[in-house]
């Protein structure tokens, strides 16, 4: 472990840090163009298959805050090293796995690496020079949306020329020569949010985001009508006002609700939820449409696995550009600016894909604005929440923020396939219109996305300083006030 006396070079910590955040990008998405391959291999049936991705889904939104949190207390170093850990194990299981029960216990296990995502920021925070914060905030939430882009592009060769436990086996290597890495080159945080781990209040947090989530995500194939989904959305209507208020009665919260009624905080929420919807519904419909078959239904492109990755490599590569460029981007005009051209861009680029779609470069350049889009919004919501809360609290602001991206993404994912199957053929695939329609839905979202934004209050950036408990808890008093409002939200 790096010592604190003489602090590892920034630049070497995010190489490391960059390794870990594409290690669970690229799990993230490479097991979703395989289903049908896992399938058949492990002998199960589709509906069984899908709980790969809901496992995975589920352990990740509840771990990625509760891991964000206690590296806020207990060392951001010392986190990150069993968040990689725990990928690393998780994808073990994976590659070896007889039987889908053991699979998705797996995948239960990689989704303890979703807190890699706001360790990353907060040591971004802790030890970058404050005029790099921005710049390396910016690539590394990139690097979110690239991997799911470099998934779906690898994941069919990789099965081709291996089989499907090379998903697995590729991931554990990475993992665990960044977990390594982490270990002997990233420096322990000096910052520390005094108080316990909050058990009850984790397990609260849990049910409701399991039981939302678990709703939205089976919803469809279960009925929105039944009765286990309207129980889940009971349980989380009266859940989730049970966290909230304890939570607000507690002396050591896991979500401090003042730092959530922040305006910045609270509002950046909101386009994350909207924008969520968008992005992360096009990553899973977008692949579908490519792959059409065009002379069976008049649209699509009769595209393989393969080929619909490779025709969204361009969308992957504008994502990771604009990352690398949205630090520069924000220091000349503001991170707000830049997340109100994101999310506006992907409400145009949305759509002309829903009036431009029957020729391969139309989508080609449609999905390059997407990609450009895309890495200007992550970056700059990231970044926001960075700048709007005390520095103790980086990590797991910046974990809910990511959390309810994901909640965004479940949601927007289970309106459009409502909408994209709510008229099919007779051979069971979607009619185009079903497409656009749902299509249509995301350029509303993801305009509301860039309305919200406009009204994003901007604070002042916080100092870049380390501070001990005493001068912590000043300058939380600074910037927050009785009701939770920051002091110094002073527009620029």
């Amino acid at each position: 472990m790096a010592g604190t006396d003489q602090r590892t070079d920034y630049r070497v910590t995010f190489v490391v840090l960059c390794a870990g955040v594409s290690s669970f990008s690229l799990l993230q998405s490479m097991v979703n163009p395989v289903l049908s391959t896992i399938e058949a291999a492990l002998d199960t049936d589709q509906a069984t298959v899908t709980w790969v991705l809901t496992a995975y889904l589920l352990s990740a939104s509840v771990f990625t805050p509760i891991i964000g949190r206690i590296g806020d207390k207990v060392g951001k170093e010392r986190m990150l090293v069993v968040a990689l850990g725990a990928l690393a194990v998780g994808s073990l299981l994976a590659a070896i796995a007889p039987t889908i029960g053991v699979l998705i216990a797996a995948r239960v296990v990689q989704g303890i690496g979703g807190g890699v995502l706001p360790l990353t920021f907060g040591i971004i925070r802790d030890e970058f020079p404050r005029d790099k914060v921005a710049g390396a905030v910016g690539t590394s939430a990139a690097l979110l949306a690239v991997g799911g882009g470099v998934g779906l592009v690898l994941a069919g060769p990789i099965v081709a020329a291996l089989s499907y436990h090379w998903l697995f086996w590729l991931p554990m290597i990475m993992t665990l020569m960044a977990a390594a890495a982490a270990h002997v080159f990233v420096p322990e945080s000096p910052e520390r949010t005094p108080g316990r781990i909050n058990v009850s209040s984790a397990l609260l947090m849990s049910t409701w985001l399991v039981t939302l989530l678990l709703a939205v995500s089976q919803g469809a194939s279960w009925g929105w009508g039944s009765p286990a989904t309207i129980g889940l959305f009971v349980a989380t209507v009266v859940v989730l006002p049970v966290w909230v208020r304890a939570e607000a009665r507690s002396d050591s919260p896991l979500i401090d609700m003042r730092m959530m009624r922040i305006p910045t905080v609270w509002t950046v929420n909101l386009v994350a939820l909207l924008f969520g919807m968008g992005m992360y519904s096009m990553f899973a419909f977008l692949p579908q449409f490519l792959q059409t078959p065009n002379d069976v239904t008049g649209y699509g492109f009769g595209a393989s696995v393969t080929q619909s990755g490779l025709m969204l490599l361009p969308q992957t590569a504008a994502t990771f550009l604009a990352g690398l460029y949205s630090g520069r981007l924000a220091a000349r005009h503001g991170s707000k600016a830049v997340l109100v051209v994101g999310a506006a861009l992907t409400s145009l680029g949305t759509l002309a894909l829903v009036l431009f779609h029957d020729e391969v470069w139309m989508v080609l350049v449609e999905t390059t604005v997407l990609g450009l889009a895309f890495g200007l919004a992550f970056a700059a919501l990231s970044n926001l929440i960075v700048d709007a809360v005390p520095q103790s609290q980086t990590g797991v602001a910046s974990g809910m923020n990511a959390n309810i991206r994901t909640v965004g993404g479940a949601l927007g994912s289970a309106v459009l396939a409502s909408v994209v199957t709510a008229d099919a053929r007779p051979d069971g695939l979607p009619l185009e219109s079903g497409y656009t329609n749902g299509f249509t839905v995301l350029v509303v979202t993801s305009g509301l996305a860039a309305l919200v934004a406009v009204f994003v209050p901007v604070l002042k950036a916080h100092t870049h300083v380390v501070r001990g408990p005493q001068a912590e808890a000043e300058a939380d008093a600074e910037v927050r006030r009785d009701d939770g409002a920051a002091v110094d939200a002073t527009p620029r």
